[in-house]
């Protein structure tokens, strides 16, 4: 039998300090673990937020400004005016200062880092999902506002039964994309001590003083991301199918 060859001798090393001794895998584990958790309910958080931000901004662009001065007009246009706010700041701001601004000033008697993240990245998902929804929307035809109208719906029922749903399937893509973003987004949450899955390979790293745990990270976050795609290339075919 012949000898391994040297670079595959040094990798099985590698290997070994990196993952195996000491049962460094389990800081790995637990940081993808971390990871996932908070993508899963920040894209939620988002969602919701996303959702609301365009419906307000959506409804003061179609009807709000023709509104007659009242109690009505005055609500919508003053939380018009704080998603405008919202947006701007969200998005003018990096993610990462907005993490730490809410960890240690905003949320700083909050005990539970992993909420605190969950908070911050649904926060700063929210500000772009909304406008993707709101583009979805407005590229609805406004055919089918009236074709709601004429059916007896009011604005509400016409926007949750008949707009969003084309709007969502117009913007599934994008949508698809925001939550790829926010998932390697989530790795500045080591900024505020959270053991999430860069940190973890960081960690490894700074113990073992080896390079392969931050290139087995890097290859977990382009399987992750690889399985996202395939399931929206997936989910989009199933939707086209639909259609016929």
């Amino acid at each position: 039998m012949g000898t391994l060859p040297d670079w595959a001798v040094k990798f099985c090393y590698d290997f070994y300090v990196s993952f195996i001794y000491d049962q460094r895998y389990k800081y790995i584990i637990s940081g993808l673990g971390n990871t996932l958790l908070i993508t899963f309910f920040a894209m939620l958080v988002g969602l919701a937020l996303g959702i609301t931000v365009a419906l307000i901004r959506v409804s003061w662009d179609q009807s709000g400004r023709a509104m007659g001065f009242g109690p009505g007009k005055v609500l919508l246009g003053l939380a018009n005016l704080v998603s405008k706010v919202y947006l701007t700041v969200i998005r003018g701001t990096p993610v990462v200062i907005q993490i730490m601004i809410l960890y240690f000033i905003i949320m700083a008697s909050s005990k539970n880092k992993l909420l605190v993240a969950v908070v911050s990245f649904g926060i700063n998902s929210g500000a772009y999902v909304a406008e993707i929804i709101r583009g979805g929307i407005m590229s609805v035809d406004k055919g089918q506002f009236e074709a709601g109208r004429s059916l007896g719906f009011g604005y509400g029922p016409t926007m949750w039964l008949i707009i969003l749903p084309q709007a969502f399937k117009t913007v599934l893509p994008t949508l698809v994309n925001e939550f790829i973003v926010l998932l390697k987004e989530t790795a500045v949450a080591g900024y505020v001590s959270i053991q999430d899955l860069t940190r973890a390979g960081n960690i490894i790293r700074g113990v073992s003083y080896k390079d392969l745990p931050l290139w087995g990270v890097a290859m977990i976050y382009l399987v992750i991301v690889m399985f996202f795609t395939w399931l929206m290339d997936k989910l989009e075919r199933r939707l086209r199918g639909n259609e016929r």
